[in-house]
């Protein structure tokens, strides 16, 4: 049997005085949708963070594809890994944020070639052929040559999305990707995102488009206060939670206030 994409073991993260993460522990099996969803301030962000490496643990351990993230064991030491290795493994993952992060000075296809050309070391010609055969996928061919100031946030996002797939992840993360858009552009994303799915991409989805994680995931993972609450199908979870701290969740979710949740 395969081992897990990604395993994360009681894994904990500390900002200063505030305990972000504790005693995490979730697996992610090759091809498998999961969907972690919460309140505002329960972890979600900080897990994703940890598993692509732009933040490192405090304690647990941490494995992506085999390796784990971010440090060496000789002889029972744990040595921290250089910064080469690290970006090495981060390569791995492709992540999609809340804001778009893309380079406001280059278009749209220069924003996708950018890594396959300089980190990939991707010949040019074929970067450029990937790119545009990637911005029809997620219906912008028509938009190869357009800066992000002239796209709409749904567009910009779906740059993204397209800048992260140019990389050939093993494992895709998304950080709220529709949170910071109108609601008639959500719908926009989310139909890419699925198309991925539908792809055997393995994904880790932090998201609060419930519907979307029905609809899409194989496991919906419930976190708050930086632990994990409850973890089964979407069925299970989002329709019969057995933990009353997921049911007060959806309660506040369905009347229109997940933020105090």
């Amino acid at each position: 049997m395969n081992s897990p994409i990604v395993s994360a073991q009681r894994v904990s993260k500390r900002f200063d005085k505030f305990q972000a993460l504790t005693d995490v522990s979730i697996d992610v099996e090759k091809g498998e949708v999961v969907c972690i969803v919460g309140p505002s301030g329960s972890g979600k962000t900080t897990f994703l963070r940890c598993i692509n490496q732009l933040e490192s643990i405090d304690g647990g351990s941490l494995w992506v594809d085999g390796e784990l993230a971010g440090y060496r064991v000789e002889a029972d030491v744990v040595h921290r890994l250089p910064d080469k290795e690290i970006a090495r493994q981060r390569h791995l993952t492709g992540m999609v944020f809340q804001r778009f992060n893309l380079f406001p000075h280059r278009t749209a296809l220069e924003n996708i070639i950018e890594g396959p050309i300089h980190v990939l070391r991707q010949p040019r010609r074929e970067a450029l052929d990937m790119a545009q055969g990637l911005l029809a996928r997620v219906g912008l061919a028509a938009k190869a040559g357009s800066y992000p100031s002239e796209l709409s946030g749904g567009q910009q996002q779906r740059v993204a999305i397209a800048r992260a797939l140019a990389m050939k992840p093993k494992l895709m993360l998304f950080d709220e990707p529709t949170s910071a858009l109108d609601a008639e552009l959500v719908g926009e994303v989310l139909a890419v995102m699925k198309d991925v799915a539908a792809t055997g991409m393995t994904m880790v989805v932090v998201t609060h488009e419930l519907n979307f994680a029905r609809e899409v995931a194989d496991k919906v993972v419930f976190m708050s206060e930086g632990r994990v609450i409850e973890t089964g199908s979407p069925d299970r979870v989002l329709t019969n939670p057995e933990e009353a701290r997921t049911r007060s969740f959806l309660s506040a979710v369905l009347s229109g206030n997940s933020e105090a949740a």
